[in-house]
């Protein structure tokens, strides 16, 4: 009986702690972070149109393309695909990607498209992309958009974000999206 009841008071214990000390010190905490830790938003006009850290779906050809997703972009199923690089399933998903990609800009060769444009990210949610990864784009998007191809170049130098210290340099999709909708 003496241990069922130091049980109890252990399992209390570990209740409290965990279900309620825990997440009100992690709350807390968040509240000096950026944004109270609601995540780093990008607003237009006032609304919120996506998280700065979370990449989303652009599949119409007036819009810079991200990563491709192998959770369709649903955050809360972040996660890979877990095939591996000699897979049937994923090479024949990967070569669907690089012929869609191709068709869409048929003044590329096969070569030419980074390996990100066609791949998933660990996590299936990367926002960025490489300055080359959009480069490619350019032409596409200058063309469904009426604009000159220089201008949207100019635009996407203007958005690639160079690491401090260390990395390569990135651009985040979203960003890039916005600012070529606010483009006149």
């Amino acid at each position: 009986m003496k241990n069922i009841f130091s049980m109890i008071k252990f399992t209390l214990l570990i209740v409290v702690l965990f279900a309620v000390i825990y997440p009100l010190a992690v709350y807390g905490i968040a509240q000096f972070a950026p944004n109270q830790g609601k995540g780093e938003t990008i607003s237009v006009n006032g609304k919120v149109v996506g998280y700065q850290k979370i990449g989303q779906k652009f599949d119409q050809s007036n819009y810079f393309w991200g990563r491709p997703s192998a959770v369709d972009y649903n955050a809360a199923g972040s996660g890979g695909s877990n095939k591996g690089a000699s897979n049937k399933e994923y090479l024949a998903l990967v070569q669907k990607r690089i012929d869609t990609f191709l068709i869409v800009h048929p003044y590329l060769k096969k070569s030419e498209i980074p390996a990100e444009m066609v791949t998933a990210s660990g996590s299936g949610l990367d926002p960025n992309i490489s300055p080359e990864g959009a480069l490619i784009q350019v032409k596409r998007v200058a063309k469904e958009r009426k604009l000159a191809e220089a201008k949207v170049k100019a635009l996407v130098e203007s958005k690639i974000n160079t690491p401090t210290v260390m990395g390569t340099p990135i651009i985040n999709v979203l960003e890039l999206n916005v600012a070529l909708d606010q483009l006149k």
